[in-house]
């Protein structure tokens, strides 16, 4: 995902530094962006829609897959050749070269500066150093329009909300640890007045993110924090929790993303089906097969998966669970892949993806014996996604009659002619949409960041289409 920054917050005067900025990768790089941008609005810069009329540009890297490395490098280098003034943040940022200097630097050693991710004051140190700041005293301390929130990058009625940085585990084939270091949550008072601002600034769903959502709080031993005067415990379900209660004044959708399967997600799937925050669970299962999961290090079984997946459902019938895949681990026996098909057609994952398993430097995957051919990989990700799109497609088909409350995204003609809007079954960017038609009413308007109920009437490859009611 990219995104390049359009606009910001104005400034008044003619003579304010301009800064161009790229954001490259995963929402969780997203959210370090908007840290970034909320600072430089805050001191009185400016953005600029190309790199020729910027006075430098930030580009914010992912560096976890080899696609992903490629895409950061072209933009480092697209931004030197227009621009020549580039500051270098985030994933790749934090990589080395075979030779163990810095990955960026070898290769664009005419860089002006390069930070790791979550690295928001080194990157305005940067910037400091290179476009002194601008000085306006009757703007430094006007408030922004979400406040405590800053600058967001997405639609105003949808947002992201980092709960924490960092993980624990040592998963084989990632190296996210040792480019965002180990889990570090954020005080849960602080998360609160941010979610609080966003409800209060337009937002009508928030997508709750951080590298394992499950364990949030680990690391300060379920601390009590405070919120609006009460206790509130720096842990996944009190929070959760916490931010349904905000949401519902607003009507607003909480949605759960990168939640680890364990078995405290249990009372999550309470809330859910108590309507309190959405029922839908982004779970990265990867794999299905117990030797595969043990050499990806991964912390649970697909058999405790399966039994978690059926107590869920159980509990709350209308969850969907999101969830990836690699396909091609080194070492994947072809009944072990078979295992992992099986999987998916008796879990019935509502939305899987699937990467072929690709070599990063750093991860301790690569030593693994019997790492399997390229074409193996990705025949082997062609007939997992073959399999998904079918489980997929028959739990669509099973919406086609209902009634389903839908968050409109785009509206032309304020949805004379239809809309495109989203189910609580769709998170933006990943799954798919639901497709509005022009309403037979012709009293009945859409307006972006609004609900309006639906009825489904087809069904068509990973979206929904529906006549607005």
């Amino acid at each position: 995902m990219s995104n390049i920054v359009q606009t910001a917050a104005p400034v008044p005067s003619a003579q304010a530094p301009r800064v161009g900025f790229v954001s490259l990768g995963c929402p969780k790089a997203l959210t370090d962006s908007e840290l970034i941008l909320t600072r430089l609005s805050a001191e009185g810069y400016q953005t600029s829609k190309t790199f020729e009329g910027a006075d430098l540009v930030v580009v914010n890297t992912c560096g976890f897959i080899d696609e992903a490395v490629k895409e950061s490098l072209d933009t480092i280098g697209e931004a030197l050749a227009e621009n020549g003034r580039v500051i270098v943040t985030g994933c790749l940022g934090a990589r080395t070269d075979e030779a163990g200097g810095n990955l960026v630097r070898s290769l664009h050693p005419s860089v002006l500066a390069v930070t790791g991710p979550h690295a928001t004051q080194e990157v305005m140190d940067a910037v400091h150093r290179h476009l002194p700041k601008p000085h306006e005293p009757f703007l430094d301390l006007v408030p922004q329009p979400l406040g405590p929130a800053g600058v967001k990058l997405t639609p105003r009625h949808y947002a992201y909300l980092k709960i924490s940085e960092g993980c624990n585990h040592r998963c084989t084939f990632c190296i996210i640890p040792s480019m965002r270091g180990d889990l570090v949550s954020r005080p849960v008072g602080d998360v609160l007045k941010e979610a609080q601002a966003l409800f209060e600034g337009g937002v009508r769903e928030l997508l709750v993110i951080s590298q394992d959502t499950s364990a949030y709080g680990v690391d300060l031993q379920y601390r009590m924090g405070f919120w609006s005067g009460r206790p509130v415990k720096t842990r996944t379900f009190e929070l959760v929790r916490a931010l349904g209660e905000l949401a519902a004044p607003f009507g607003a959708w909480v949605r759960l993303h990168y939640v680890y399967p364990y078995p405290s997600v249990d009372d999550l799937i309470d809330l859910m089906a108590d309507g309190l925050v959405l029922p839908y669970l982004d779970v990265p299962f990867q794999h299905s097969h117990p030797d595969v999961l043990r050499r990806m290090k991964r912390p649970a079984s697909g058999e405790r998966n399966l039994e978690r997946l059926s107590r869920w459902r159980d509990r709350c019938p209308q969850l969907v669970v999101r969830s990836t895949f690699i396909a091609g681990f080194p070492g994947e026996t072809e009944a072990e892949f078979e295992h992992l098909l099986d999987f998916m057609r008796q879990a019935r994952i509502d939305r899987a993806g699937c990467f072929a398993y690709s070599p990063v430097r750093g991860a301790s995957a690569n030593e693994l014996p019997d790492q399997l051919p390229d074409a193996l990989r990705r025949s082997r990700r062609e007939r997992f996604m073959a399999v998904a799109e079918e489980v997929s497609s028959a739990k669509l088909s099973e919406r086609v009659g209902a009634t389903m409350q839908v968050l409109v995204d785009a509206a032309p003609a304020q949805g004379r002619k239809g809309a495109v809007g989203r189910s609580y079954a769709d998170a933006p960017e990943i799954d798919g949409v639901v497709r509005l038609l022009p309403p037979q009413k012709i009293s009945k308007t859409l307006k972006v960041g609004q609900f309006t109920q639906a009825h489904i009437v087809g069904a068509e490859g990973h979206d929904l289409l529906a006549l607005p009611v």
